[in-house]
């Protein structure tokens, strides 16, 4: 099957990337777009050791959005410094300039690649983050797969923490044990379900596929 492409504008704009690193310490870094794109964009000169996957925050001008690491260069290489983001709200404006729509190609994924093993659907679910000895906290998953979620909140819990997350689904309340993968400080945390049972997949599955047809 085909996927869509991005075209990619050459840009050099000036930025500023914030986030919290690989060493879990919140670092903001002025810095510059090499590419942008309708829902992504390259940008060269970052310092900050990131991981895979982490919420880091970019602004342009008087616009805030929240972008996951898709890619980082190599130390060493020609890409030392380099940094692939992908836009968690396509909807917001970032870009104060018009891009290219996103094209039909014969590109086939190859399972071998480094990409989700869950797909992941923008959603608008209410959440309880009930660590153990600590109030209950409250949330609002934005995107959401068997696998996990990203729960925006202003004070997230901190990357490695585990706790019972329940997430209101379909009238009902499923009750998911879960980890912190990443932390935004700001803006939330990617959660990963732990030992799903395969009714709860199938659950949350399901509930995928009422939000979006494509989910599978």
């Amino acid at each position: 099957m085909g996927k869509r492409r991005e075209p990619r504008k050459p840009m050099q704009l000036p930025v500023r990337i914030f986030g919290t690193d690989a060493e879990g310490k919140i670092f903001s870094e002025k810095v510059a777009t090499a590419s942008v794109s309708k829902n992504g964009v390259r940008l060269d000169g970052v310092r900050a050791r990131l991981n895979l996957d982490e919420i880091v925050g970019l602004t342009y001008g008087n616009n805030k959005v929240h972008f996951r690491v898709k890619w980082v260069g190599v130390p060493g290489t020609p890409t030392e410094g380099a940094v692939g983001l992908v836009n968690l709200t396509p909807e917001r404006p970032m870009w104060d300039f018009p891009l290219p729509h996103p094209v039909l190609d014969n590109f086939r994924e190859d399972s071998r690649g480094d990409r989700r093993v869950s797909p992941r659907v923008k959603c608008a679910v209410s959440v309880e983050l009930k660590p153990e000895g600590e109030p209950t906290m409250w949330g609002k998953a934005s995107d959401l797969s068997t696998g996990g979620c990203f729960v925006e909140m202003p004070i997230p819990l901190k990357q490695g923490a585990k706790f019972e997350i329940v997430l209101w689904i379909s009238g009902t309340k499923l009750h998911l044990q879960a980890a912190a993968a990443s932390s935004a400080p700001g803006y939330g945390i990617g959660i990963r379900f732990i030992d799903l049972s395969p009714k709860d997949k199938d659950l949350l599955r399901n509930f995928m596929r009422t939000i979006s047809p494509e989910a599978q």
